[in-house]
């Protein structure tokens, strides 16, 4: 954004936004490593300080996931969940503090995010049933309308990558308008509601996009489960004759 000021800014001189970016990366990524590394510093078996608020999150990711994919996978992919969702609530608070701009603001930050998480779900899926079973349910249960299907669940997949960045960019790039035009007009004391509603906007984000990474690795690795347990209608007909 044109005219708003960034500590971090200044410090190559001129506004320049992918310097700015990549500067506001490097902080979040250290900001990140560090609240892990407080979290792990000295185990206890009573936690306290940094390690309780990190299991409670970690129990808080797993809690969700569970719902999702069970328990089992929900611990499996949990790394990659909770650090997700680690990078993506600091780069969205971050924003709020006036100085400093939100990585997640940037196309160019969700869009590797959403592409990382679309080649993994697919690769994850590709893993456990092998190519040709995973595509194989691109074209549903009903095979006269496998050409008809495949197409359209190709292009719900890929349209996948364009609702997880666009989402998260577009929400918190407008959560930072928001702010920036309030702190212009009020800049004392009528911000402080809005940086509540901000907290909040940033803190949804966060878990809308980890919930999606379950629901997206569930439909590609808990796949057959499903099928399992789902009855035969063919089956079913035979035997009610």
């Amino acid at each position: 954004m044109e005219g708003v000021f960034t500590y971090l800014g200044g410090v190559f001189g001129e506004h320049n936004h992918i310097s700015v970016m990549i500067a506001h990366l490097v902080l979040v990524a250290a900001i990140t490593i560090f609240i892990a590394k407080a979290a792990t510093k000295s185990f206890r078996a009573v936690p306290t300080g940094a390690q309780n608020v990190m299991e409670a999150y970690l129990s808080g990711v797993i809690a969700m996931g569970k719902d999702v994919i069970g328990e089992e996978l929900a611990r499996k992919y949990l790394p990659l969940v909770a650090a997700v969702g680690l990078f993506i609530f600091v780069s969205n608070v971050i924003g709020i503090i006036p100085g400093f701009e939100s990585p997640t603001a940037n196309i160019n930050v969700t869009l590797p995010l959403a592409l990382m998480v679309f080649f993994y779900y697919n690769f994850e899926g590709i893993k456990k049933q092998g190519v040709v079973h995973y595509f194989a349910h691109f074209a549903g249960p009903v095979k006269l309308l496998a050409p008809l299907m495949f197409p359209i669940e190709v292009v719900s997949h890929i349209s996948r990558i364009i609702s997880l960045s666009f989402r998260l960019f577009g929400n918190i790039k407008g959560d930072d308008l928001f702010l920036w035009v309030l702190l212009m007009l009020v800049p004392v004391i009528a911000p402080l509601p809005a940086y509540v509603l901000l907290t909040f906007s940033a803190l949804l984000q966060t878990f809308v996009f980890m919930i999606l990474i379950y629901v997206y690795l569930a439909g590609a690795v808990a796949v057959d489960e499903a099928h399992e347990k789902a009855p035969d209608p063919v089956i079913d007909t035979m035997g009610a004759v």
